[in-house]
């Protein structure tokens, strides 16, 4: 099983998974006239893919602690931990993608991940205390002002739009208090017990959010909380270029995550879900340089999206030292 051996390797790990979950919605904007409920479902088969790909391979390199023996050998709270863990990522994801529809980025981004960001670390802190507290709260504060930052940036972008309402706020809010609250089932599952491997982790995780979009998918298809409903005559409908798009989608953010867990095993989860929660500048930049969303974009603008980059390096800087400064 690989895992890694030095902070370094752990840290360009955990800057991959920033990498890959910021730009794995890159796929649904490629897609044409597809509904994102619609794909949702090729995107959470994809994410079960390579969990397996990457659990069978990089997880099954031979020892004790391989795969399907990590599995045999794991306490099955543990299993169902991360399966839980995975049912709370689904529903937050599917809600902070309706609260971006509902409120925009300039809103949905600060208060959604800013929650995020901040329940997640303290609850994976508490659970498992790697690190330095000072050092790992301070750059989690500067992270919060970088993630302030780019939502100004989007709004600064859509001057004059109304403002949300309190049911887009809500639904922004609920997005983060449960993508905040996964983060300690794999804190749990990774140390409780017989624990499972980062890569047992991430086959159960992706496992549980494809069993999830099964209720909570099937919802939303019938009951969105933006536009009309669909059913699956538009999936079976859609080009096959657009289910591939999906499937790719859920790969890269799938291979984010599994990078995510297994730099955890090293550094602690608190500080991989902290730098990982940086995602938001590799979409901001994406945003800049593909898909010129700020084309045109006033002083204000550009200035909130100069301080998004500059608070998040020095953020990531500063979460990086909480461990090397405890270790």
């Amino acid at each position: 099983m690989f895992t890694p051996g030095t902070f370094g390797i752990a840290l360009l790990m955990m800057v991959t998974s920033t990498v890959c979950w910021g730009s794995w919605a890159n796929t649904f904007k490629l897609t044409k006239n597809y509904r994102f409920e619609l794909f949702y479902w090729d995107y959470a088969i994809g994410i079960v893919l390579i969990a397996l790909v990457l659990a069978l391979t990089m997880g099954s390199r031979g020892g004790p602690d391989s795969f399907l023996n990590n599995v045999h050998a794991a306490d099955a709270s543990n299993i169902v931990l991360a399966l839980l863990g995975g049912v709370i990522f689904n529903i937050a994801n599917l809600l902070l993608v309706a609260g971006i529809d509902m409120a925009g980025l300039a809103v949905a981004f600060p208060v959604a991940i800013g929650i995020a960001l901040v329940e997640g670390v303290v609850l994976s802190y508490a659970l498992q205390p790697k690190g330095d507290p000072v050092r790992l709260g301070i750059g989690v504060a500067i992270a919060i002002l970088a993630v302030i930052a780019d939502g100004k940036a989007y709004g600064s972008l859509t001057a004059g739009r109304a403002a949300a309402s309190r049911r887009s706020i809500v639904v922004c809010v609920v997005s983060g208090l449960l993508m905040g609250a996964f983060a300690p089932f794999v804190t749990r599952a990774l140390t409780a017990g017989q624990p499972l491997t980062s890569y047992g982790i991430g086959v159960f995780f992706t496992l549980g959010a494809l069993l999830c979009c099964f209720v909570v998918n099937v919802y939303f298809m019938k009951k969105p909380l933006v536009g009309e409903p669909v059913d699956f005559r538009g999936y079976f409908q859609q080009r096959a270029t657009d289910h591939l798009l999906g499937v790719l989608g859920g790969m890269i953010w799938g291979t984010g995550m599994v990078f995510n867990f297994v730099a955890a095993s090293l550094v602690g989860v608190a500080i991989a879900y902290a730098i990982g929660q940086a995602a938001p500048m590799v979409a901001a930049l994406w945003g800049v340089f593909v898909w010129k969303e700020f084309r045109g974009a006033n002083r204000t603008a550009r200035g909130y999206l100069a301080a998004t980059f500059v608070f998040y390096l020095l953020a990531l800087s500063i979460i990086a030292r909480a461990y090397s400064v405890a270790a």
